[in-house]
Parts: structure tokens; C-alpha cells; sequence
């Protein structure tokens, strides 16, 4: 991988795009994972409590997002002790682009160990898996996006149609220069469900995600994250990307995306 981090700072709350936010069918756009990650950055850093972390956020996407500058802002618009919402916008090139809005909820330590849900644990992370010289029909190994993410399928591949169970890791910063945050690094990889389990051609036919929710019962305390993934298409035109984001503990999110599927033109 030769980009240091999917954006390097150029200001306050200001980036530069890096080939590694790439999407897979336009280079010039970005994929929807980056983004939405450093929404949550933004939404992290406003007001910022620990105890208070991002129990679900919704981002959605306007539009292509172009390369180029990038701006993020974030407002608390319902303040709380226990629950607040805040909302953040990122901007591409001085147009709006993307929104996100996020419940946080707050967090004890401990409060609920005796009566939390038995952990339903992945299975084992493959041993590694040389890279592919072909992520999708015609997107080969200069995909920067496929680069920046290490993929170890147990079920499915890239090539494959229907659900897929993979192991992920972020190889490079969501920003250059600082540590990425835990739930910053599952939000890169959390688009990626409609892509990762599309159940027909996506050389053939479309499926445009507007929107990510990921419900989040809490962040992932190492670098790998297991992704269980499907989706559902129904008869008029429409469908449903839906799936897990686990680590070796047990269930981090749930992952849902609405999908327009239509044959492509």
C-alpha cells in the first residue's frame, strides 16, 4: 500500500482525499467507507465524553463523493446526560456531500455483565491470503480502497455472488498522523456490506446504497473485525445489504443498508 492514510489534514477540520478512499466503479469518487468513518471522527470529537459513545449513526450519502477537499463539521442538537444526538456534514470540494447523525448513549463499566447476552463468537481468523489481482470484474489491484483493507474470506470472495463472512483489517490511519479510533475503523469497513454479498453480477445490474446504519453495542478492541454479510432483493426493484460486524469477544454492530437494484444500462 503506498497512501500513508485515506485523508491527510490540510487545516482545521479540513482533508485531502487519497487514492486509497477510491471507489470501485470511479476512481474520481470516493467509496462510501472513508467518509462515513470520518463523519464519526467528526461526531467523536465534538463535545467529546468517553463515557458517551456512538450507539448508532446513520450516514447519508447525497450524492457521488468527488476526491479532492474535504471539510466536516458536527453540532450536538439534543444534549443529555444519559442520551444525546449529534449531527455532522461533510463537505467535497465546497458542496455538501454527506450527513450523518448519531445517538450516543452512555456507558458504565461493568453495570451489565450479569445479565449480558452469551457471546456468539466468529469463526477462527484464516491464515493470510495473497492479494488479489482481481477485486471485482474489472477492478484489478490499482483499486486504493481494496488495498487499504486486508480481506481473509472464510465463506465467499470477491469474485462470488451471495453472502460472505470475512475477516477485515485497515491496514493505513483514517487520517495521516493519528492513531485511528476503534469505531472509525468499523465504519470504514462497514459500507462494504452490499459490495462484499451482492447476490447477482455487479457487472450486470446495480446496487446503490443512499444510506448506512450501524447499531453499535460497542467498539472492537483489536485490529481484526469479522464481517458476516448478506442481502435481500425484492420484486420491485428494491433490496436490503444487511449483516454483523463481530471481533474475537463477540457482536460489535449490526449492519443495514437500503438498496437500489436495477439492471445496468
Amino acid at each position: 500500500m503506498t497512501e500513508k492514510a485515506f485523508y491527510l489534514p490540510v487545516g482545521e477540520d479540513e482533508y485531502e482525499s487519497t487514492p486509497a478512499t477510491a471507489s470501485p466503479w470511479d476512481f474520481s469518487l470516493q467509496h462510501g467507507g472513508p467518509p462515513a468513518a470520518l463523519l464519526a471522527r467528526a461526531i467523536e470529537r465534538c463535545d467529546p465524553d468517553d463515557g458517551l459513545p456512538i450507539a448508532r449513526i446513520s450516514v447519508d450519502f447525497l450524492g457521488g463523493i468527488p476526491q479532492g477537499r474535504i471539510r466536516t463539521e458536527a453540532r450536538v442538537v439534543r444534549p443529555g446526560k444519559r442520551v444525546e444526538l449529534v449531527e455532522a456534514e461533510l463537505w467535497a470540494n465546497g458542496k455538501l456531500a454527506v450527513r450523518a447523525s448519531a445517538w450516543r448513549i452512555r456507558q458504565r463499566a461493568g453495570a451489565t455483565a450479569h445479565v449480558a447476552t452469551p457471546a456468539l463468537l466468529p469463526p477462527p481468523l484464516p491464515g493470510p491470503e495473497p492479494r488479489p489481482e482481481i477485486y471485482f470484474e474489472g477492478v484489478g489491484a490499482g483499486w486504493g480502497y481494496g488495498e487499504a483493507i486486508e480481506w481473509r474470506f472464510v465463506e465467499s470472495g470477491f469474485n462470488r455472488t451471495g453472502p460472505a463472512k470475512v475477516w477485515t483489517r485497515v491496514r493505513i490511519p483514517l487520517v495521516d498522523g493519528e492513531e485511528t479510533g476503534a469505531l472509525q475503523r468499523m465504519l470504514v469497513v462497514a459500507d462494504s456490506a452490499n459490495g462484499l454479498s451482492g447476490e447477482m453480477p455487479l457487472t450486470e445490474w446495480l446496487f446503490i446504497p443512499p444510506t448506512l446504519t450501524v447499531t453499535v453495542q460497542r467498539a472492537p478492541a483489536t485490529p481484526w473485525m469479522f464481517m458476516d454479510v448478506a442481502t435481500t432483493i425484492g420484486p420491485d426493484g428494491t433490496g436490503i445489504a444487511h449483516g454483523t460486524i463481530s471481533d474475537e469477544r463477540g457482536l460489535l454492530s449490526r449492519i443495514a443498508q437500503p438498496l437500489l437494484v436495477a439492471p445496468r444500462q
